[in-house]
């Protein structure tokens, strides 16, 4: 049986203005927090010295770990030495590479001394070819230190890099000029380090971290400690059980991303847990780098994105003991980044059934880069993936009628003051009240019952018209025809705008497209079926084209959190759109 959780009540204020817009916010205000991130790390190697912060796994399967004591001395003497390298708010600390513990420490000992953060997605430099992205970043950033992994890994990339008068921190196997981060670990903490850091204010820049795509290219999205620690209060007030027992993660979710870093590497840190640092992804190649770390550690809390549950589903149904050891301490499964297909929801809650007697909580919540992440929370039961939750203490959301949906646009502590050397962006992202302008849309479940929640209704921009002049909104279609063509289906984009019919460029599950008789007649009874309960054109689906080639990060086509940008694959692939609606196309999947 899992233990009671302390959630905060389901309580929500709801405006009706008299422009037609509407404000929803929380009742409750945000309480006092911490002004500056690294004054939990402080307090933690105060009051739990011991206590394991960081834990990784080597390539050779031993286990390397960080106590909140060791880390906050290497922090401090990481802080000073960055400072000697002319590191500063205007030539920050650049980071390529995976999590792991040197990544933290470099980050949090920029972030200690007012050295803005920025980690940087080392897909643009392991899986681009021309690594554009990066170059592009590397010109906005301009830093004065780079830290990478392993150079040899990203050598490519370095190559290309115009690294005159920038020091370059690695973390293993360093290249001729060169220094081993771990070299910075003994440095001597003098005053100029408690000096910088006395001039840190919750209104200073701690990261830049990039947009990953779905919303265009890359942008510099400032973050500052002000927004850090008001959303991690946010969080803690939303869920009190985090101050009974600190989480403890096992987690891939990557640090240049907001999820992985604002919301989870922040949540441990807030709350005093332990995070071990997950080297698998969500791929059939490497997934099983995360059954390992499961089947030795019993995650309280479990963070992914709908792709990594289902990868991960297989295991926890077929293996009794690896189930057995994931739901042991488990007191919630959360996912965000996209939205969950129903039929992962109910697979999770199965399995999680059959390991310990009842379902697990499944949760979620709503943001942006640029919001912290949070702006909403589910704190309390939901009946079904798609509810995001209500606004989180200190935070107000205005919808505002747009397109046939309501936009969602946000304002809070949360919120970013603006983009990296970009003014133009920054005026363009907000309204004249100051609400940050996301792109979501937005309903509630129960307009007579505002308390069951929000839920996301896809992007406005997502939204098109077929040639009738009805509109089809294709997030929520998406969704649900992933759903109806479960599991073949990893993911799928929605066709037709100024045609006639709806239709889908569809990204194949390969595990389970390889486990199917017939996969091509799995989609078409889906789609039949769906069709079936459909109440108009807009919300059938006609016709499907199975994809050779998965989408393509260096396009833009999908984001590090796995979220397919549906305008960049219709651009690319438009000549795939044109075959899908080809009257002699022998390879589309009628329905």
């Amino acid at each position: 049986m899992a233990r009671p959780l302390e959630l905060a009540p389901a309580r929500v204020d709801v405006v009706e203005r008299s422009d037609g817009t509407t404000l929803v916010r929380s009742p409750v205000p945000l309480a006092a927090h911490a002004g500056r991130v690294t004054e939990w790390l402080l307090r933690w190697a105060r009051e739990r010295p011991d206590t394991t912060f960081l834990a990784e796994r080597g390539p050779t399967g031993e286990v390397t770990r960080i106590s909140y004591s060791q880390a906050w001395i290497s922090v401090l003497a990481t802080a000073g030495a960055l400072l000697d390298r002319d590191a500063t708010a205007e030539r920050p600390v650049m980071i390529l590479g995976e999590n792991s513990i040197d990544h933290a420490m470099v980050s949090l000992a920029a972030q200690h001394v007012g050295v803005p953060a920025v980690p940087v997605s080392p897909a643009y430099s392991r899986m681009s070819t021309d690594h554009a992205k990066l170059l592009a970043i590397f010109e906005l950033v301009r830093p004065a230190v780079l830290f990478v992994d392993d150079p040899a890994a990203h050598a490519a990339a370095l190559a290309k890099l115009p690294l005159d008068g920038v020091t370059v921190l690695a973390g293993a196997n360093p290249a001729p000029g060169m220094f081993h981060v771990h070299g910075l670990y003994d440095t001597t903490v003098d005053e100029l380090v408690v000096s910088a850091h006395a001039s840190v204010t919750a209104d200073t820049v701690a990261k830049v971290l990039f947009t990953s795509g779905s919303t265009g290219e890359p942008k510099g999205v400032l973050n500052t400690h002000g927004m850090l620690t008001s959303n991690q209060q946010m969080i803690a007030q939303c869920w009190p059980f985090l101050e009974a027992r600190p989480p403890v993660l096992v987690d891939w979710l990557p640090w240049n991303h907001t999820f992985g870093a604002n919301h989870n590497f922040n949540m441990v840190l807030r709350h005093g847990g332990t995070l071990h640092i997950n080297h698998g992804k969500p791929v059939p190649a490497l997934v099983a780098k995360t059954v390992e770390n499961l089947r030795e550690v019993s995650p309280t809390l479990y963070f992914d994105v709908p792709r990594g549950f289902d990868v991960l589903l297989p295991y926890l149904e077929d293996d009794e003991a690896l189930r057995t050891r994931f739901f042991k301490n488990l007191d919630l499964v959360f996912y965000a980044g996209a939205a969950l297909p129903q039929s992962l929801w109910e697979r999770m809650e199965a399995v999680s059934v059959k390991a310990r007697g009842e379902p697990v909580m499944m949760v979620s919540a709503w943001g942006s880069t640029e919001t912290s992440p949070l702006v909403t929370s589910v704190h309390f039961p939901i009946p079904r993936a798609g509810v995001i939750g209500l606004p989180a203490p200190g935070v107000e959301i205005k919808l505002v009628p747009n397109a046939g949906k309501l936009e969602m646009r946000v304002r809070g502590p949360n919120v970013t003051p603006g983009y990296l050397r970009r003014d133009d962006l920054t005026a363009e992202a907000f309204d004249a009240e100051g609400f940050y302008l996301i792109g979501d849309a937005g309903r509630f479940e129960d307009a007579d019952a505002p308390e069951k929640g929000l839920v996301f209704d896809g992007r406005v921009s997502e939204s098109f018209k077929l040639s009738t002049g009805t509109w089809v909104h294709a997030g929520t279609l998406r969704v649900e025809a992933i759903a109806a063509c479960a599991p073949v289906v990893q993911d799928a984009v929605v066709t037709g705008h100024d045609r006639d019919e709806v239709g889908l460029l569809v990204f194949p599950n390969p595990i389970e497209w390889e486990r199917a008789d017939d996969p091509r007649a799995v989609i078409a009874a889906g789609l039949r079926a769906h069709n079936a309960g459909a109440s108009g054109s807009s919300q059938r689906v006609t016709r499907a084209l199975v994809l050779d080639d998965p989408p393509s990060i260096d396009a833009g086509e999908i984001t590090d959190k796995g979220y397919v940008n549906q305008r960049r694959v219709l651009e690319r692939r438009a000549e795939l759109v044109e075959r899908l609606y080809a009257d002699d196309a022998d390879d589309v999947i009628r329905a």
